[in-house]
């Protein structure tokens, strides 16, 4: 027997994906939105996806799991416990159910219900029925993490408390499982899918049983108030992605936004659809010189969620790079969150644009020994921080205001512009995210930190709450 096994991984988002199966036969769990990946391995190693399987309908990226059966002829095979639930799935697919088993070769995939993080949610359980029988591995989904569980939130105040409860129930429903069963989750450290995930990719029950917190011996009530105690902060966007998977993500010929333009074609194009600029630049280059009204998220492994979080999801998007911006894989960041709205980038990046003479913005950066002396010498100034509520727990400069950068556009009426505004985060990306956006909204006099928190941290300057 030749087992199949692979995992993808998402940075930025932390999201898992595998290929698994037995021999020329193998499954896609959970799959993202550009699904060349799975294909082009597939066809390298000459096997043939039988099955495309997802644990639940996903908050966090579009999932790909529709496109994926479609482009390749595979049984697409998807949770049936969504009955009557506020997401379900609306088009075509086989329903699993808690115990049904697909065939993979001489390995089976039994389906286990596993709600809590999401009503509908199933995980996975691989075993070789004519050897031991016991099962191998466990694809836990955003169920069970490594050294946590999934939040559950996502359908609201309401739902939050049932849903903490199922998750309860779920994690007692594992005892009957081996120690020695591999745990393989959906995401990883990182993720907002739960809270104090470990820095590793897999795990066993074993493991997990000895020290995942929600694994140790405790009342329902202590899981639940534990679990709802500790969720990250909620991105808005989730909403929007738990809708767009449940109706299914439209299905794309190509990643768009390939077309390259002129400075004068760029300008053009964006007075004629009023498009949104995505300036995919380092801070300090976006800082110097940009386009006026640009949002700076700078390319990379956050694009991804900073982009789901702060753009406008309806909007056609043109992009700005310079030599060193992978264009294409800033195009895939954007639709792994359903923003297939880009049109196009400016051919030459910013060099052409300032060469042609092109308008040009600017966000003065200073260093934090230039703020400290700053807020030294008066009150004249106020100092925006826009780091996760977590962070700012863990201690902030005294004076600072607090707003969350994935919250800052729908607050921006609450930032105070009666004196100059210097825009602070841990490192200086999230900054110069929150300053564009608030530029781009009509604040004029405002300054990212370089550095952000890490660097006033490391020069030992004084902060409040940790």
């Amino acid at each position: 027997m030749i087992v199949v096994f692979e995992r993808f991984d998402v940075p930025g988002l932390s999201q898992y994906s595998y290929i698994v199966g037995d021999g020329g036969v193998v499954a896609v769990i959970d799959p993202k939105r550009d699904i060349d990946t799975y294909l082009d391995y597939a066809d390298n190693k000459g096997l043939r996806i039988g099955y495309v399987l997802e644990t639940h309908i996903h908050a966090d990226f579009a999932s790909g799991a529709r496109a994926l059966a479609d482009a390749c002829g595979a049984e697409l095979c998807l949770s049936g416990h969504d009955e009557s639930e506020t997401y379900r799935y609306t088009f075509a697919h086989r329903e699993l159910r808690d115990g049904d088993e697909l065939v993979l070769g001489k390995l089976t995939l039994r389906t286990m219900h596993t709600p809590g993080h999401t009503p509908e949610h199933i995980s996975f359980l691989l075993s070789e029925p004519d050897r031991s029988g016991e099962p191998l591995a466990l694809f836990s989904g955003d169920f069970l993490f490594i050294g946590s569980v999934g939040r559950p939130d996502l359908l609201g105040e309401a739902e939050k408390r049932e849903l903490a409860k199922a998750l309860y129930r779920s994690v007692q429903n594992l005892a009957a499982l081996p120690d020695g069963t591999m745990v393989f989750p959906g995401h990883g450290a990182g993720s907002l899918c739960g809270a104090g995930m470990a820095q590793r990719e897999q795990s066993t029950l074993g493991y997990e049983r000895a020290t995942n917190p929600f694994f140790k011996k405790q009342t329902e009530q202590t899981f639940i108030d534990t679990v709802l105690g500790t969720v990250p902060e909620f991105p808005d966007y989730y909403r929007r992605m738990k809708k767009l998977n449940s109706e299914g993500a439209p299905l794309l010929n190509e990643v768009p936004g390939a077309a390259r333009m002129s400075g004068k074609e760029f300008e053009e194009k964006q007075k004629e659809l009023d498009a949104i600029l995505l300036d995919l630049r380092r801070p300090e280059s976006f800082g110097g010189a940009h386009i006026p009204g640009s949002i700076n998220i700078g390319a990379g492994p956050n694009l991804s969620m900073w982009a789901a979080w702060v753009l406008p999801y309806d909007r056609p998007i043109l992009l700005i790079g310079d030599a060193n911006t992978d264009m294409e894989a800033a195009r895939r960041s954007l639709i792994r969150v359903g923003l297939d709205t880009a049109i196009g980038s400016l051919r030459g990046g910013i060099s052409e644009w300032l060469e042609s003479g092109g308008k040009q913005g600017h966000v003065p950066q200073i260093s934090v020994q230039e703020l400290r002396a700053i807020l030294g010498e008066s009150n004249k100034v106020t100092l925006l921080d826009v780091r996760s509520p977590g962070e700012w727990k863990d201690g902030h400069i005294d004076g600072a205001v607090h707003i969350s950068g994935g919250d800052l556009p729908k607050h921006v009426a609450g930032v105070p512009v009666d004196k100059p505004l210097y825009v602070i985060c841990g490192s200086g990306y999230r900054s110069s995210i929150a300053a564009s956006v608030l530029v781009h909204s009509g604040l004029t006099q405002l300054t990212n930190v370089d550095g952000g928190m890490s660097a006033w941290k490391s020069q030992n300057l004084p902060v409040v709450g940790a």
